[in-house]
């Protein structure tokens, strides 16, 4: 498996920011679709954002748009989820998840769906205070 890495999560106010980030050692992160999911405490896990392999798609759920942006650097062969005007309700553990080119599809649709990413970040905890 193709471990990811994940870091930024902490304890944050509403209002305030948070940047995500999820790396992929000995990997080259443009190879892959990168996702991003959330469970929020007594829930399932749920999509929240994703970057296509081009890195040209981006794709949101409509509780995060306007206020997440999803993106990746692929000097540093890292994706970032950026996360604005955190709200309460973002309180969750958030993981990134990596899909092969092998599974390529387009669309919203394609990337909302846990069964498209071969692997799994080990999640960070987001926490938003009121």
């Amino acid at each position: 498996q193709v471990p990811l890495v994940e870091s930024g999560g902490g304890l944050v106010q509403a209002g305030n920011s948070l940047r995500l980030s999820c790396a992929a050692p000995g990997r080259i992160i443009s190879d892959y679709a990168v996702g991003w999911f959330r469970r929020a405490p007594g829930k399932e896990r749920v999509f929240v954002a994703a970057i296509s392999w081009s890195g040209k798609g981006t794709y949101y759920a409509e509780s995060v748009k306007g206020r997440f942006t999803v993106t990746r650097d692929i000097a540093k062969n890292t994706a970032y989820l950026q996360m604005n005007s955190l709200e309460p309700d973002d309180t969750a553990v958030y993981y990134c998840a990596a899909a092969g080119i092998q599974h390529y599809c387009s669309g919203y649709g394609c990337y909302i769906g846990e069964e498209l990413y071969d692997y799994w970040g080990q999640g960070t905890q987001v926490t938003v205070s009121s």
